[in-house]
């Protein structure tokens, strides 16, 4: 059975993931990381009848106390970055549905992966419709060269874009880059309305009451075009099922891979 460690675990999905985890017959949770939490008991905090289970305020203390086989962060891209590493370098696998880390520092955790032959995972999003939605759209960017993605959240989301957008732009990227016939430079009034360019692709942002969170390629050509869109709900049960997958897969390969399809089978 393997053992667990979860950073940021009293967090949104850091909270339904500890319970489902202790449910499972497969993975023992056997601690968190949770910086405000620090010293509590995560079973008295999830009201769930079970051993203790500690939390911890750093990734280096959790590392000396307990002994886990994966790591699943769930934190902020600056705490992210010294989990990931740190568990890297001490043999541990990593699941890493933290967003907002950039290509640099993915390139950096692909090289220490690989020189240390451990698995790491990272998805912008665990939903299996988020994962067929990057999928579709990677097919389609194949044959059609001109698209833009919109990116939907609450206007209470801090980031832009979202983990699953800038995710999709980067892999996008890796199959052409859309062609504008108007470059922005040659765009006529405020160049800001037609977005930013996230690996070299327009990347419109909306932050709206009524939002929770979304995302939406749009596909264009001569007379049709193709529209792929994803939205997801309040809850937290769709990402759930991706990261057991991911839970699932951790041990099939070496290295980094980004995105749960990388890892599923189609």
């Amino acid at each position: 059975m393997k053992k667990v460690l979860i950073a940021g675990a009293t967090g949104w999905v850091g909270k339904e993931l500890s319970k489902a985890i202790i449910s499972s017959a497969d993975y023992t949770l056997v601690g968190g990381l949770s910086r405000s939490n620090a010293g509590a008991d995560l079973a008295h905090i999830l009201g769930i009848d079970h051993a203790p289970i500690p939390l911890f305020d750093s990734i280096a203390k959790a590392l000396e106390s307990i002994t886990f086989d994966i790591l699943i962060d769930f934190t902020s891209p600056k705490i992210a970055m010294g989990n990931i590493v740190s568990a890297i370098n001490s043999g541990k696998n990593i699941i890493v549905g933290t967003s907002g880390l950039s290509d640099e520092e993915y390139e950096r955790i692909g090289s220490l992966a690989d020189e240390k032959k451990v698995s790491v995972l990272a998805a912008g999003n665990f939903s299996i419709t988020a994962v067929l939605l990057q999928r579709f759209s990677e097919t389609a960017a194949k044959y059609i060269n001109h698209f833009e993605i919109i990116d939907y959240a609450s206007e209470k989301k801090v980031d832009a874009p979202s983990g699953t957008v800038a995710e999709l732009a980067y892999r996008l990227s890796k199959v052409q880059k859309p062609t504008l016939d108007v470059t922005i430079e040659e765009t006529i009034g405020v160049k800001e309305t037609r977005g930013a360019s996230i690996n070299g692709i327009r990347v419109h942002a909306i932050r709206l009451p009524g939002h929770i969170l979304g995302v939406e390629t749009i596909f264009g050509m001569e007379d049709e075009k193709l529209t792929i869109k994803h939205e997801a709900g309040s809850g937290v049960a769709p990402y759930l099922k991706g990261i057991f997958i991911a839970l699932n897969k951790i041990n099939t390969f070496k290295g980094l891979k980004r995105g749960l399809d990388t890892i599923m089978d189609f």
